[in-house]
């Protein structure tokens, strides 16, 4: 891309300077229906060194309201402490709010390119980044985002020029860091490295946009062009479905949940001898864990009254508390609901070493919104497969994920719905809204089924856990959580 780039014509002085009043008076009123269409829309910035990134940057957001922007300057190089989380998750956690704008001053890009001219990424680990980052952009514009990339392109010539101006005052020397000069003396071998990973990274959906910065008027009246016709665009399109991707993802069969044996159980002195034995298996590998530095996730899932709180008693028990986390996940809070469905879970991933149980999940998507009606069709038949590839993506990164779906039949659910509500210490436990979801048993079981038969994947399989009898669900599980956990530490020197 960058080596074939053709400059267009720039226009003179005076027609610069009248297109930038048109279109920042443009980005003005397009502020406001970006606001009023709940559009969320993110603008990264990319490119050489000195190339005025950041002064367009600065000219272009003074014709958003402050109120309605955010800027976020990512560091090439994370810190220790995301060094222990996804690769993607400092950058997943920026993204803007609904009806607003974020500005990225260098986002994912810089990162990756740096490791691979620093030899720190070799090539499996470049092909597996520009797959996380090519399956994120398309995610967030299937989910409604605006993705505007650009890349400012200067020639070596003119980078050398400007640094030598800025080194040459001592009030702007300090701008210029060995990165840069490093950057103008390899200008070649970088320029093979951000190319590739343009062309790798440039789709229809979400395209770069190179911008010739030789100028910066000229530059800035660029790159408002580009965000204005996409910001036009994007709204035209808001409300188009999108298309639903085939499943590509190697799955586990899964019986129906009427075929599942629900008689299944364990005397009091079985479940106390096994409960012992496995909870102390589980507390000396959650040493080990911490060691090898394994990250853990456990998510849980079930039917009202199924026992998934007992169920998760009997595990954190065996836990380090320093080392684990349990989240419960209610109903999304307004600024969860403003962005991406699955920010929020982003935003509770445990660092390595450490392990976070799910109380209720992602899957809420198929399930609750789905039969509820709190997003359109379209949206929760995409979410299967972008759940698969949100796991996928955690267990390259190296994450053990154990999902657990817990069943009980209607009539074991009513009896305890019945308990909980005549019982006054437990009468916290029973709201109108279960007794509401009984009535649409059918429609949860068919929509249960359907998320197994299509998320159970190889690398993230469910568990069903047969949990009439709640002892025989709670040592099952235990044993899972260990003989997985157990699979990990062999697996990891």
């Amino acid at each position: 891309m960058l080596k074939n780039f053709v400059k267009t014509a720039q226009p003179d002085k005076e027609a610069v300077k009248a297109a930038l009043k048109v279109e920042q008076a443009k980005l003005a009123a397009n502020q406001m229906r970006i606001k009023e269409a709940k559009l969320p829309v993110m603008v990264i910035f990319e490119g050489w060194g000195s190339a005025g990134k950041g002064s367009v940057m600065g000219e272009v957001i003074k014709s958003i309201d402050p109120r309605f922007f955010r800027v976020a300057t990512m560091d090439a190089e994370p810190t220790e402490e995301e060094k222990r989380k996804p690769f993607l998750y400092r950058y997943f956690l920026e993204i803007p709010e609904a009806g607003k704008f974020k500005f990225f001053d260098t986002c994912w890009m810089e990162e990756v390119t740096d490791g691979v001219l620093d030899g720190s990424i070799d090539e499996e680990t470049y092909a597996k980044r520009v797959k996380s980052i090519n399956i994120t952009e398309r995610q967030l514009t299937d989910n409604g985002y605006l993705v505007m990339k650009f890349f400012f392109h200067i020639s070596k010539k003119e980078q050398k020029k400007r640094l030598d101006l800025l080194l040459a005052d001592k009030n702007t020397k300090w701008r210029v860091d060995k990165e840069d000069l490093w950057e103008n003396e390899h200008y070649n071998e970088c320029l093979d490295v951000y190319n590739k990973y343009l062309e790798d990274t440039n789709r229809s959906n979400v395209p770069w946009y190179i911008i010739d910065a030789k100028n910066k008027k000229w530059a800035e009246l660029q790159v408002l062009q580009f965000l204005n016709l996409g910001i036009d665009t994007a709204i035209k399109n808001h409300s188009l479905a999108v298309p639903i991707l085939q499943n590509t993802f190697p799955l586990k069969p899964m019986p129906l949940l009427d075929e599942v044996d629900l008689s299944k159980s364990l005397t009091d002195e079985e479940y106390k001898k096994e409960l012992d034995r496995l909870q102390g298996e589980l507390r000396a590998l959650h040493n080990k864990l911490y060691r090898k530095k394994i990250p853990v996730i456990i998510a849980y899932e079930g039917m009202d009254a199924a026992g998934k709180g007992g169920n998760i008693k009997r595990i954190t028990a065996a836990l380090d508390p320093r080392g684990y986390v349990v989240e419960p996940i209610a109903s999304p809070e307004p600024h969860e609901k403003a962005r991406h469905y699955l920010w929020r879970f982003w935003n509770r991933l445990p660092k390595t070493g450490h392990i976070t149980i799910f109380d209720r999940t992602w899957y809420g998507r198929v399930m609750v919104e789905r039969l509820e009606g709190f997003c359109s069709e379209n949206d929760w038949q995409r979410a299967y497969n972008e759940m698969n590839e949100f796991e996928r993506e955690l267990t390259d990164w190296g994450a053990v994920v154990i999902k657990f779906w817990v069943q009980i039949d209607n009539q074991t659910q009513l009896e305890r719905f019945t308990d909980r509500q005549n019982t006054p210490e437990k009468q916290w436990k029973i709201t109108d809204e279960d007794w509401r979801n009984r009535e649409k048993w059918d429609l949860y079981v068919d929509a249960i089924n359907e998320m197994l038969q299509k998320t159970s994947t190889v690398n993230a399989p469910w568990y069903i856990l047969e949990s009439v009898d709640k002892k025989y669900a709670r040592i099952k599980a235990l044993q899972i959580v260990v003989d997985e956990l157990n699979k990990a530490c062999k697996n990891k020197k």
